[in-house]
């Protein structure tokens, strides 16, 4: 069996993990590969890719579509993300604001009705 190079520093990731942090219900946590990642509910929102060159973050294909549209220089779809509800950021290659807001896209898909009236509630 082959092994595969894993070859990422958790440093890169920092940026992300930190915002996605500031939404309710999400934790810190450790996937493939040993990656660092952010979950909400135990289900994975982003995390840093083993090749340590890009950060799949989960969001519905109907927004995947429009980012990968509007932000070609930014994200990216490698054909074993294809069939997942995933889109592709490159490490280094976001602005602040974009970030938040692909992040806030995420989070709402994995959050429940009640997280979402919450949250909304709170934002004002």
């Amino acid at each position: 069996m082959k092994s595969k190079t894993v070859n990422f520093n958790p440093a890169d990731f920092e940026a992300v993990k930190n915002i996605a942090l500031t939404f309710p219900d999400t934790e810190e946590s450790v996937s493939h590969e040993g990656t660092p990642s952010v979950k909400v509910r135990g289900k994975l929102m982003c995390r840093l890719h083993d090749s340590g060159a890009f950060i799949p973050i989960r969001l519905d294909f109907e927004i995947r579509d429009r980012y990968l549209d509007s932000h070609p220089e930014i994200f990216h779809l490698p054909d074993h993300f294809k069939a997942y509800p995933y889109i592709c950021m490159w490490i280094h290659h976001y602005d602040k604001k974009l970030l938040t807001e692909v992040l806030e896209h995420s989070w709402k898909g994995l959050a429940t009705k009640k997280m979402l009236k919450e949250y909304e509630e709170l934002k004002g």
